[in-house]
């Protein structure tokens, strides 16, 4: 068993679907928006630029993503776009917002394997509302000891949650599918990190890197990497 005092988990696309559910919404969006936009204007590259530039303001979730795809649609079109496209992507976010949770295949069984062995920790990002919804609607939330909720994924951020904990990093395993937000900021802190790749991936999560992690390619391979299947 390797000798971690916690196992930390991401939440979106870790343990549930979530990016999935944004592709949809960007591939209506582009539907939506495409017949009132100018010849050559690419609609999803417009749309994206338009959330790279609202990060730092807006943060990360579907109501970021909303108001940036409102935005988006009235400067794409130079404000042709008709109301009842808004109505249509105002549809979009709600529907989104109140979307069951989807659990991954495995979730359930995996935590309470690994929580036999070790004290957890679920960390994620983004609208603190929709995320504390989908952690208390997910029936996960009892095998954690504790959740955490960040505006971003940086060393700062895990450093103050484990500072906080009284855990140094090198005891410390983040299991997570985003390279940017969850591997690299705790391997940078000298933690270690396991990577479980989801099959989308959001373009501003993508980053360039020469880091060496553990990837598995199911959550299921977990408990034997930990040396406890």
């Amino acid at each position: 068993m390797k000798p971690f005092q916690i196992i930390a988990f991401d939440a979106d696309d870790t343990l549930w679907h979530s990016e999935d559910g944004f592709h949809a919404g960007e591939r209506r969006f582009v539907e939506l928006v495409s017949p009132y936009a100018a010849d050559g204007i690419d609609v999803k590259a417009a749309l994206t630029g338009v959330e790279r530039k609202n990060l730092s303001i807006l943060g990360y979730g579907v109501k970021a993503f909303g108001l940036s795809a409102v935005e988006a649609a009235l400067t794409i079109t130079e404000g042709r776009v008709p109301t009842s496209v808004i109505a249509d992507i105002l549809d979009i976010i709600y529907r989104q917002l109140t979307a069951p949770v989807r659990l991954l295949p495995h979730v359930p069984e995996v935590l309470a394997q690994v929580g036999d062995h070790y004290r957890m920790v679920l960390i994620t990002k983004g609208d603190l509302i929709h995320q504390t919804h989908k952690v208390e609607t997910s029936g996960l939330a009892h095998h954690f000891t504790d959740v955490e909720i960040v505006l971003e994924k940086e060393p700062s951020a895990y450093d103050r949650i484990f500072g906080k904990y009284g855990v140094p990093a090198s005891e410390v395993c983040m299991v997570g599918n985003s390279v940017r937000s969850d591997i690299l900021p705790v391997m940078a802190l000298g933690g270690t990190a396991v990577h479980i790749p989801y099959p989308l991936l959001w373009e501003l999560e993508h980053v360039d890197h020469d880091e060496h992690f553990a990837e598995l390619a199911s959550i299921t391979e977990l408990p034997a990497w930990l040396g406890i299947a």
